[in-house]
């Protein structure tokens, strides 16, 4: 019979030599009395097999700095490179969730660095959970986890623009049923305690938020009411909608009318966004019929109806994300299936928008410079400097597997299943130290 095992990230193989103290003969000792001592599993140590890698879901870079670049994997951990793509190495290995659903930067401690867990980028109910937000302050080389395990997942995490120890983290639960761990959380010193500021009901968590670099005081979020069952995902409910707190987060009002939809209105998943360069500039992306897009000019006081393009959100649950550019507020980026942009403040978009990767979920903006984005996607990440004008394709080895099965051959063969790929067959070694893509048979998509 074939062994099986589930990996989420590659395939990896463990390998190694030792003895097993076992009952002294197995014609007089029934098979289930034996037992292997967990010190026989010491000497193990895994290799990377392949296939290539796919989903990224977190993009972040060092303002001004076009060579340290963080991936965050959607079941691959962590992963920087100081060189601005040559090469790429993880640093969260050590850590039992591998889900990152958040990355973010202290504008005023650049080596302060932030990552939410679990995925809120959802089409099924098997997505990768979360055990709450880590930190490092040695620029992602180490982190340490400070607390909010309950939430599942979170989505976003903000830092004040001008105290590094004040931090927002946008939790969305892990959605499976009535849930008090919703909502949004502040710390004020450095991530040792955390205050639940907003929580709207037990069915309705945080999937966006966006605060005011020139007003720290003024932040906006976008409130997802979400449940998650084996046979669907239901995605709206009238806790859902836009938020504003004008006093750090202390309190929130929804906003309800004013050009946004009326407080009995059902919404689903709902981005919002705050313009750099013209803070008065709001933006909230709402899933009702059609992905609808609003736009604000005074502050979030009254709306605006901009479009209705089902291009921007197309199955909202898994994408409904948008990046403004920091110093055109009309110049503005939809992460969905296709990569999509407008240049009209969202009420058009481009016909040919540059090519930011496939199925794509978070953008990363230089504020300093414009011309230099992440985009990460289910096909890993992509670095433009130009742009848009051309991109670098980042592929990494964080490929989510749904099952790895091994045959009895000598040497055996592994086979595997990925997700949005291949199934394939390979060799468990080769002369060259590993599985080259040319040994690899694929067998269909999935």
């Amino acid at each position: 019979m074939p062994r099986l095992s589930l990996l989420p990230v590659g395939l990896l193989v463990a390998a190694a030599s030792f003895s097993v103290n076992a009952a002294p003969s197995p014609f007089t000792t029934p098979l289930a009395a034996q037992s292997v001592p967990a010190s026989a599993y010491d000497d193990l140590s895994f290799r990377h097999v392949g296939p290539e890698g796919n989903r990224a879901i977190a993009a972040l870079s060092i303002p001004g700095d076009p060579l340290t670049w963080w991936v965050g994997a959607a079941s691959g951990g962590v992963w920087k490179t100081e060189d601005g793509g040559a090469s790429w190495r993880p640093t969260f290995d050590d850590h039992d969730v591998q889900s990152i659903g958040s990355l973010a930067l202290a504008p005023t401690a650049p080596n302060e660095v932030w990552a939410g867990t679990g995925e809120t980028f959802l089409i099924r109910p098997a997505v990768a959970m979360g055990n709450g937000i880590y930190k490092s302050i040695d620029g992602g080389e180490t982190w340490e986890h400070k607390g909010l395990e309950p939430t599942g997942r979170i989505g976003r995490v903000v830092v004040h623009p001008r105290d590094a120890d004040v931090v927002y983290a946008c939790a969305l639960g892990h959605a499976y049923g009535p849930q008090q761990e919703r909502g949004i959380y502040r710390t004020t010193d450095g991530g040792d305690t955390w205050e639940q500021v907003l929580f709207v009901d037990e069915g309705t968590g945080c999937a966006d938020l966006a605060i005011d670099p020139s007003r720290p005081d003024i932040l906006v979020a976008g409130m997802w009411s979400l449940q998650i069952d084996p046979w669907k995902l239901a995605s709206e409910g009238t806790g859902g909608g836009v938020y504003m707190s004008r006093d750090g987060g202390d309190s929130w009002d929804k906003i309800e009318g004013r050009g946004l939809p009326g407080a009995d209105d059902p919404i689903g998943k709902v981005a919002v966004g705050i313009s750099h360069s013209d803070p008065d500039r709001i933006y909230a992306l709402l899933e009702l019929d059609y992905p609808t897009f609003y736009g604000s000019r005074d502050g979030g006081r009254s709306w605006t109806l901009l479009n209705r393009d089902n291009d921007m959100a197309e199955r909202a649950s898994y994408y409904t994300r948008f990046a403004i550019d920091p110093q055109d507020p009309d110049r503005i980026y939809f992460a969905s299936v296709r990569f999509n942009m407008s240049q009209d403040g969202g009420r058009s978009l481009v016909p040919n928008p540059p090519r930011g990767g496939g199925d794509t979920h978070d953008v990363w903006i230089d504020p300093t410079n414009p011309d230099r984005f992440m985009v990460a996607d289910d096909g890993g990440a992509t670095i433009t400097l130009n742009r848009g004008k051309s991109f670098e394709r980042i592929v990494l080895p964080i490929a989510q597997m749904y099952h790895v099965f091994t045959d009895n051959e000598i040497p055996y063969n592994l086979y595997g299943n990925r997700q949005d790929g291949w199934s394939y067959k390979g060799p468990s070694n080769s002369r060259a130290g590993g599985i080259t893509p040319g040994a690899l048979v694929r067998r269909g998509r999935m």
